[in-house]
């Protein structure tokens, strides 16, 4: 049990959340002395109120002598204008067909307009893309609500091949605006440049990106007027995995308060073996010496690595560019390492297949309950059952813990309609961010009130803020549907989405059978 150190924290975290000073002449968009440079900022396109800044670099681009290699923190003095994205880092293709979905699976699946666009987002089609990528982005909104508000660090999934944060429906503007949180986003390198898994150096380069970048948002994050003693980090599919694996590599010096990896665990979203990065790329073997293999991967143009990036779909290797074992950062046994001593809130989709299996012809043509009873297996095995063992083994040692599954479906998230996609990967995302770009219903606005308010609750008071949660209200102030701690045989898992609805709960374990 580890119940002395929350007292400590529970009696901080109302003391930070009880001041309500706000910053001296705080302008919309004002400049911000940071690490990286003055960064100047501007008033988000439609939450007018909220001073957005993007493209902020937080290491240095990742090129020459520094690809290949862990990332080296960006300082810097002059002005940055803070007005577009960074470049996103470049991805490897999921299938083949990225650029066209084949008509068949169109009409096999009966994938609706709004899923094809999904799909054809996968990719972030029209994001410019380089090595040089390794930016952040912050929305915030100092002059209104908490003077040191909880900061909220977002890592975009995808795979670990592609994903970025100028996807539109990881704007943090609406999150800002409508919950008393600082929002930031980054970018991280992906695919072979980030996961390179090379037995000869350095192998999850990504997730020591993530590093930097938490370490950037802790070292500056006071000026955009967040508190770096509130850090909270989440993050959805790939980057749930990073959250969790971010647990278990700092587990001594976390620097973030709380954890939300939605989607994504360690055990679910498995590491690999580390891959011989050098014969990928042409560069030697086993008896080649490794400085040479290290001058050769670095001199490749980076269009020579993107050429030998296996479409992932059809891959031998399931994800063949992840985190891999390295005994350092990510762990061959996680179940038998130490973990860092915060709040988590985990949990996962209804119906994650919902997503992935639309990428693939039918496993078992004309054997629709075989079909139905693989992908259900595939949900428990990389979603249900880690998300459970993980919360379960949060609240065993004694730290405050949270567990949700995700039900809302809506007419502007179905993927298909002959095979119902239900609550698939993904599916939340823009209800979470309040990006969907029009047709809600009123039960699909209201979930994304509740959702949001939930996300940002947890976030200002990891201890106790869910506790205190009430339907529909961020203040603890509504009536019913307080959220209890995560106990496998109390009704403590959130149903969120549920029939329409904000949230209702169940038994901690009832998604549970067959783990």
């Amino acid at each position: 049990m580890r119940s002395v150190s929350f007292v400590t924290a529970a009696l901080a975290i109302p003391l930070a959340a009880a001041s309500y000073c706000h910053p001296p002449k705080w302008t919309l968009g004002q400049t911000v002395k940071t690490t990286s440079g003055p960064v100047d900022g501007h008033a988000a396109s439609v939450a007018s109120k909220v001073s957005e800044y993007l493209g902020i670099p937080y290491a240095q681009p990742p090129v020459g002598s520094l690809r290949f290699q862990p990332p080296v923190r960006y300082n810097g003095s002059k002005h940055l204008d803070g007005k577009n994205f960074g470049f996103s880092c470049i991805p490897s293709n999921l299938t083949a067909f990225d650029a066209e979905y084949p008509q068949e699976l169109i009409e096999e699946y009966g994938i609706t307009d709004v899923g094809l666009e999904l799909i054809r987002s996968i990719n972030n089609p029209g994001i410019p893309v380089s090595e040089d990528c390794l930016t952040l982005n912050i929305w915030t909104k100092p002059q209104m609500g908490e003077k040191r508000k909880a900061v909220m660090v977002w890592l975009h999934g995808g795979t670990f091949i592609s994903g970025s944060s100028a996807v539109p429906d990881y704007n943090g503007q609406f999150f800002a605006d409508q919950e008393d949180i600082v929002l930031v986003t980054i970018d991280y390198r992906v695919s072979f440049f980030g996961f390179p898994g090379n037995p000869h150096g350095p192998r999850n380069l990504g997730l020591l990106d993530q590093r930097l970048a938490v370490e950037w948002v802790r070292d500056n994050i006071a000026g955009f007027g967040g508190n770096p003693s509130r850090i909270t980090l989440f993050g959805e599919s790939a980057g749930g995995a990073s959250v969790d694996h971010h647990t278990h590599a700092f587990a001594f010096d976390p620097i973030i308060a709380a954890a939300i990896p939605m989607s994504g665990t360690v055990k679910g979203i498995a590491p690999r073996p580390a891959a011989d990065a050098a014969t990928a790329l042409g560069c030697g073997d086993a008896l080649t010496p490794h400085t040479e293999i290290l001058t050769c991967m670095q001199s490749l143009p980076s269009q020579q690595i993107h050429a030998t990036l296996r479409n992932v779909v059809d891959s031998p290797i399931l994800m063949p560019y992840s985190p891999s074992i390295d005994e350092a950062l990510v762990f061959s046994s996680p179940e038998t390492r130490p973990i860092a001593n915060i709040p988590m809130l985990v949990g996962n989709t209804d119906n994650e297949s919902g997503l992935f299996r639309i990428f693939v012809p039918p496993i078992f043509p004309g054997n629709a309950s075989r079909e139905v009873a693989f992908w259900r297996g595939y949900n428990q095995a990389k979603f249900s059952c880690p998300a459970g063992a993980r919360a379960a083994r949060n609240a065993r040692e004694g730290l405050p813990t949270w567990r949700y599954r995700w039900h809302g479906v809506f007419p502007n998230t179905q993927l298909g309609t002959r095979q119902p996609s239900g609550a698939y990967h993904y599916s939340e995302m823009a209800t979470l961010f309040g990006t969907l770009d029009g047709g809600n219903t009123k039960e699909q606005e209201k979930v994304g009130r509740w959702l949001r308010g939930a996300w940002a609750a947890f976030a200002r008071d990891p201890v106790r803020g869910l506790e205190k949660y009430g339907k529909g209200n961020g203040k603890g102030k509504g009536k019913g549907n307080r959220w209890p701690g995560f106990e496998e045989e109390g009704e403590t898992l959130a149903r969120i989405g549920f029939e329409g609805r904000e949230v209702s709960f169940v038994r901690g374990d009832f998604y549970d059978a067959g783990c």
